[in-house]
């Protein structure tokens, strides 16, 4: 039996689908080529959409749905290009990293700009300030890593002489932040909520807000190569889904938020529903993801970090075509 909580999640998401997706939209297309989908399973609550995809994923005919738990970034696009998932969020650059590395798998389009928090102590008062300043990341080229990369190079610096990048949990990295012990850390949501409520750091930079940062996307969907060639109806059909569910992230984020804690990711539930408030979903359309590319391929190149030209990366790590589809068909 259906645990009535449960039920009554489903039954919430569904009524929001049925007033974003018209019956006939999922009748258009043929059935999936595939009834199963693997999405990765990350602790950042920015990729909520793909969680509260999952009902709108079986309204498009997928059977058999999988999270498969990863640790974001460059991690995540090394898995889905051995196939161990098939497509999902990520942020933009780990993918412009991975295409730069050849990876076979391709970005399909944006799903919201900003996300990340750039939180320091008052030792910092500027992002010049962070030369010779410890910084926790995750790991090298989490994302994290790539995006504080791209951002200290963009006023001159150089991230791998000038930073003292210190590799710690997110856990770990803000209770170093607290004792004054690192200089800085950038947050993923619920990260940014938590730190604020604790009174943490002070914010020094918010991709949501703060231009250029807030003019790009800051995840994308991407999927398998393989998998987009092989099943470009199922490909079409997860994408809808995963783009009409950002949709829902904007109107109904508590929707969204109880969708994240129930894959059993710990946080504070009002701290789930503010990070999901503030982000900027339901935007896919405003902005342009090959720009986003671009930004991030020229900021990377000049740190070191990626060897290819943007043009190129573009050429070989995208594929516009069901996005171009479902813009025209998912009119506002």
């Amino acid at each position: 039996m259906i645990d009535r909580r449960r039920f009554l999640h489903h039954l919430s998401i569904s009524g929001a689908a049925a007033a974003l997706c018209p019956a006939q939209a999922f009748a258009a297309d043929p059935p999936p080529e595939t009834t199963r989908l693997r999405l990765a399973k990350v602790r950042s609550i920015c990729l909520a959409p793909q969680y509260v995809a999952a009902e709108l994923l079986r309204a498009e005919g997928f059977r058999e749905i999988e999270y498969v738990p990863l640790e974001g970034g460059l991690v995540n696009a090394r898995a889905m290009a051995r196939g161990e998932v098939d497509m999902g969020m990520n942020f933009a650059a780990p993918l412009v990293s991975a295409i730069d590395l050849e990876l076979p798998i391709v970005m399909l389009g944006g799903i919201h700009s900003g996300c990340f928090e750039l939180f320091v102590t008052d030792r910092v008062r500027t992002i010049k300030d962070l030369k010779g300043k410890s910084v926790a990341i995750l790991r090298k080229n989490s994302g994290q890593h790539l995006f504080l990369a791209s951002i200290v190079t963009s006023v001159g610096l150089d991230p791998n002489r000038d930073i003292d990048w210190v590799d710690h949990p997110p856990g770990v990295a803000m209770k170093l932040l607290a004792a004054g012990k690192i200089d800085g850390y950038l947050g993923f949501p619920p990260d940014p909520q938590e730190l604020r409520a604790a009174k943490i750091g002070r914010v020094l930079l918010n991709s949501t807000t703060d231009r250029p940062w807030s003019q790009y996307f800051c995840c994308l969907l991407s999927a398998n190569r393989e998998f987009t060639r092989k099943h470009p109806v199922a490909t079409r059909r997860a994408m809808r889904a995963i783009l009409k569910a950002s949709e829902i992230c904007a109107s109904s984020p508590e929707v969204a938020a109880k969708a994240y804690m129930d894959l059993g990711f710990e946080t504070n539930a009002s701290h789930a529903v503010q990070a999901i408030r503030e982000l900027p979903y339901g935007k896919w359309r405003d902005y342009n993801p090959e720009e986003t590319i671009r930004f991030y391929a020229l900021r990377l190149r000049e740190a070191g970090m990626v060897k290819s030209a943007p043009q190129k990366l573009i050429a070989q790590g995208t594929d516009w075509r069901f996005l171009n589809e479902l813009k025209r068909e998912m009119k506002t």
